[in-house]
C-alpha cells in the first residue's frame, strides 16, 4: 500500500500551523495560528527553529488546566 502525497508528522517539531491544524482537527473548533504562538511562547516551548514539540505543548496545556482546576 503506497502512502501516496500523505505527510508524515514530526510531533516533536512541528511548525505553529501545523500545531494549529492538528488541534483545530481534534477540537473540531479553530485553533489559528497565533493562537498556539501565544501558548508556546507562554511556556517557552518555542524551538530555536520555530518549532514546537506537540508532546511538551499539551503537556503544558493540561498543566495550565490543573492549576485553574484547584
Amino acid at each position: 500500500m503506497s502512502n501516496g502525497s500523505k505527510k508524515s508528522l514530526e510531533i516533536t517539531a512541528m511548525k505553529p500551523s501545523e500545531v494549529a491544524a492538528v488541534l483545530s482537527s481534534a477540537y473540531r473548533r479553530k485553533i489559528t495560528e497565533e493562537q498556539v504562538r501565544e501558548v508556546a511562547e507562554a511556556g517557552n516551548l518555542l524551538s530555536d527553529d520555530g518549532t514546537i514539540n506537540l508532546v511538551q505543548y499539551t503537556a503544558f496545556l493540561a498543566g495550565e488546566v490543573g492549576v485553574g482546576s484547584n
